[in-house]
């Protein structure tokens, strides 16, 4: 049977550029099908090439559904259909990632995300022959994707566009269970260590008052609840993202140990997204995160914040004694004696407070910023968030009591 696409009369390399492009599209997490693709090449033997626009706007029309991948497209589509300085475009853009290893780093645009995407594979084929197109200017980098150990040590911040997307999958199989707590309740049991004098009086009755066995009990078990409040500044923004991948699996995925799983985020205001997480296709639910989180990647007041949710959601939702996960890097830009107010409230409300913060990543980090000192002294635990790793490591200081590095960093201030 022929192939459809190498029986398209189309001159010169044109076909292959164009796979070539859809695929680039792909590794910068825009989704295009194989039919796509044959539809794309279609329509351009159809238009022609009567100008750069026109080629344009067939490819777009052929390749993109959703107009959250317009402004990835526009990028790639701008370096991939290149002018002679596009090498040194690429080399601008890319070297920053390579000088910032160990470093924290600026929020990749998209513009850096296209230009991962390009680099990531085999060196462009030859440039098609359109009316307005310049000479082609190869490029040739390799990157090796990162063993299974290596991926899981490295900084969010520090990971390519392959790489989040490793870093996503092994999230969503992950889980963050917990041993359940002793209720004031009880419930019969032969290897009960208290008598259930109650149970002996009645079986008592109908043996004319005398008691042949004694009844036992034992306390109740049941699961604690869960509430994550994420900070979702610009300072938080990477590892925000991520924590969610990680909150939606943990919320979805039933047997882990928690009763209920309650989320906020906050960076200007409170917002309550446990509804969003219910979604069980991962893509939806940070979709409806991100629509109804409208203060993403904006300022930070983590005391306001805290006082909102003290005063509107605390009662509703710490009430059974909850376990809360404070995720932020403390960086307050309001008054620290209000957040100490707040979170020491917050503390009285919980069960236990454990504080993920990304900052932990550095060695001999040390609590100087005012906000990090009005809240270290009212958590339980402290413990950082920045890789796949340090989210492991979470289950373990759950189930085993760890105060991580909170003992080190309250002699400190």
């Amino acid at each position: 049977m022929a192939d459809p696409v190498k029986d398209l009369p189309v001159n010169g390399k044109l076909v292959a550029n164009i796979v070539y492009f859809v695929r680039t599209l792909r590794r910068a997490g825009v989704p295009v099908g194989s039919a796509q693709t044959l539809q794309a090449i279609r329509a351009v033997q159809a238009a022609g090439f009567s100008a750069r626009r026109d080629f344009f706007f067939t490819l777009r029309a052929t390749l993109i559904t959703r107009a959250e991948h317009l402004d990835v497209f526009e990028r790639i589509f701008s370096m991939f259909w290149r002018d002679p300085e596009f090498l040194e475009l690429m080399v601008q853009t890319m070297l920053p990632m390579i000088q910032t290893q160990g470093v924290e780093k600026e929020k990749k645009t998209a513009e850096q995300r296209a230009a991962e995407a390009m680099m990531d594979g085999a060196p462009p084929p030859a440039q098609p022959d359109v009316e307005d197109a310049r000479e082609e200017v190869e490029v040739d980098a390799e990157f090796s994707f990162s063993a299974d150990e290596k991926l899981g040590s490295m900084d969010f911040e520090q990971m390519s566009n392959a790489e989040m997307a490793q870093a996503k999958q092994a999230i969503a199989n992950m889980t963050l269970p917990i041993k359940p707590i002793q209720s004031r309740r009880f419930s019969p049991s032969p290897t009960g260590n208290r008598i259930d004098a109650r149970a002996t009086l009645r079986a008592a009755m109908r043996t004319g008052g005398e008691v042949i066995d004694l009844p036992k009990r034992k306390p109740k078990t049941r699961q604690p609840d869960l509430v994550a409040l994420c900070d979702i500044s610009g300072s938080m923004s990477t590892y925000s993202r991520l924590f969610m991948h990680f909150l939606h699996s943990v919320s979805v995925t039933k047997g882990q140990g928690w009763a209920r799983v309650h989320a906020f985020t906050f960076g200007t205001r409170l917002t309550n997204i446990t509804r969003s997480l219910s979604e069980r296709d991962p893509d939806a639910a940070l979709k409806a995160v991100g629509v109804q989180s409208q203060d993403w990647d904006g300022g930070t007041r983590i005391g306001t914040s805290l006082e909102e949710f003290n005063k509107h959601w605390s009662r509703r939702v710490l009430s059974r004694g909850a376990v809360v996960l404070l995720v932020t890097d403390g960086l307050e830009r309001q008054d620290p004696d209000a957040l100490a107010r707040e979170i020491k409230r917050l503390r009285l409300s919980a069960r236990q407070v454990i504080w993920l913060n990304p900052l932990m990543r550095w060695d001999g980090f040390t609590p100087q910023a005012a906000g990090i000192r009005a809240i270290l002294p009212h958590v339980d635990s402290f413990h950082s968030c920045h890789s796949l790793n340090s989210f492991r490591d979470l289950t373990t200081a759950l189930s085993s009591g760890d105060t991580g590095e909170k003992q080190r960093l309250m002699a400190l201030l």
